[in-house]
């Protein structure tokens, strides 16, 4: 398992600002439209920290077919090379776009999740870039099940670029015959971190800091309680709040920092909050080793399919 990706390395100096570490970062795509748009996102973090860029696309397994009857093993092999064929070429075109960025390229076989695991433990992956298109039947707003998969079992941060990202936070790209990706500056102004206490969210409070003070962006932790604000403050938020603000003491942050509690729907309160203040990043927690979340599946899965701005989601 990878250790701490978005590194905080503490100082006794509490002005200066913390260093975050990130080496390698993967960006996985299937070539369509979503993954297109998380492309600058992954390019800009490389530019950004120096690091080093996993291109990586998993070419479906074709067995289901055979076992269906819908091919013989003569039209699967047929297929199979004329997919690996085309995968190169975009593969290929992708690389040709990231300029002075040192990259590898990975085209695989099989289940998504299955292989990029493999790739992130022996390359140390710091941070993993994706998109997603969030659509299913009839307009409704779904992750998708590769996303979600990778989202529930990533030993390091994901950072998603949903289908709803829009305005400042969507990196420009470059259209038509020019070959290099725009040479995008990511500028994160406002970070919103989104907590509702839970032991888990120790570890993201940590990356959501710890960006704050390397961009000097202003940072809105809010608080969140599902349900009714007539019921009072639960017990463990005290706790919590304390603790929060002992990483708040210790931060050497350009800005004082917002804290908010808001009741009802967290996805909803995160959303709005982020909209709200323009944010360029949500911070979250993802889940934990037991498999729990931080904040609920649910609240997560919404978040990232509604959000106006990429979500950085971290495992405990």
């Amino acid at each position: 398992m990878p250790t701490l990706e978005l590194k905080l390395e503490h100082s006794e100096i509490k002005n200066q600002a913390a260093a975050i570490s990130i080496k390698n970062v993967m960006y996985a795509t299937d070539f369509s439209c979503a993954s297109e748009a998380a492309l600058p996102y992954a390019t800009a973090m490389c530019r950004r920290f120096g690091s080093t860029l996993h291109v990586v696309h998993v070419l479906p397994d074709t067995g289901p077919l055979i076992m269906a009857g819908g091919l013989d093993y003569v039209s699967l092999d047929t297929l199979n090379h004329d997919a690996q064929i085309v995968a190169q070429e975009k593969i290929k075109r992708i690389a040709n776009r990231l300029g002075q960025i040192p990259f590898w390229t990975y085209l695989r076989h099989g289940e998504v999740w299955t292989n990029l695991r493999g790739i992130v433990a022996k390359n140390r992956v710091d941070l993993i870039v994706l998109g997603t298109r969030g659509r299913g039947g009839l307009g409704k707003l779904v992750l998708g099940s590769v996303a979600e998969n990778i989202l529930r079992h990533a030993a390091c941060p994901v950072l998603t670029v949903g289908p709803s990202v829009c305005g400042r936070a969507r990196l420009r790209q470059l259209h038509g015959d020019r070959r290099e990706l725009a040479p995008v500056e990511l500028e994160l102004r406002q970070i919103l971190y989104a907590t509702n206490f839970a032991a888990a969210s120790l570890r993201a409070v940590q990356n959501a800091i710890s960006l704050a003070e390397h961009f000097r962006a202003r940072l809105t932790m809010v608080h969140l309680v599902e349900g009714d604000s007539r019921l009072g403050t639960p017990p463990e938020t005290i706790d919590g709040m304390r603790e929060l603000q002992e990483h708040i003491l210790e931060a050497a942050l350009a800005h004082a920092p917002e804290l908010v509690t808001d009741f009802g729907s967290a996805w909803h309160c995160i959303v709005k909050k982020a909209e709200e203040r323009d944010a360029d990043l949500i911070v979250m927690g993802a889940h934990s080793a037991d498999g729990t979340t931080h904040l609920p599946w649910s609240t997560v899965h919404q978040v990232v399919t509604h959000a106006t701005c990429p979500v950085l989601t971290v495992p405990a």
